[in-house]
């Protein structure tokens, strides 16, 4: 089998594919890119979280705000990720042995995706908000699985294709 580098078809979020052989590293330095506004995204949430409850109008406005960013960047990441042509579909014919854990991520991409989903919602309306620490310790507590998650993913990689793509640039 020829090496990654020269198989490579890397898919374009949110739009149709392009061929990009031989272009892996190219391919990997825009999911490192990517990572680094998701990992930014979730700085945003974690700074809006940290403003006081008790001005709770310009706390909701801030949270949604910021959780609307990390919604569109992690949809952003499934399309990258698990796209036609993506980084785990690569995965899986170069490092099968990595199938449980590019599973674990897919699955956890469904679970994190509806959670954003359901705290958006309720931020718009749709459902009780509630006590504010309480739904701060929910966002919170998402925030640190997918710090988590984002660990996994550079984990795998790593592990697939012994490339570092775990910090920014």
């Amino acid at each position: 089998m020829p090496p990654v580098a020269a198989r490579w078809t890397a898919p374009v979020v949110g739009g149709t594919m392009t061929s990009v052989e031989g272009d892996f590293a190219a391919y990997l330095k825009r999911v490192q890119a990517h990572r680094s506004e998701l990992r930014d995204s979730v700085a945003a949430v974690d700074d809006a979280l940290a403003t006081p409850v008790a001005r709770r109008d310009q706390w909701l406005e801030r949270v949604h705000a910021a959780l609307a960013e990390l919604s569109h960047d992690f949809r952003e990441h499934i399309a990258l990720t698990e796209g036609e042509g993506g980084l785990y579909e690569d995965v899986g014919r170069t490092a099968p042995r990595l199938t449980g854990q590019v599973r674990r991520l897919t699955d956890e991409h469904g679970l994190y995706a509806a959670h954003l989903d359901s705290l958006l919602a309720r931020l718009d309306g749709d459902g009780p908000v509630g006590d504010l620490p309480t739904f701060r310790e929910e966002v919170t507590t998402l925030m640190g699985q997918l710090v988590r998650h984002r660990q996994r993913g550079a984990d795998v990689v790593f592990e697939a294709y012994e490339v570092d793509i775990g910090g920014s640039e």
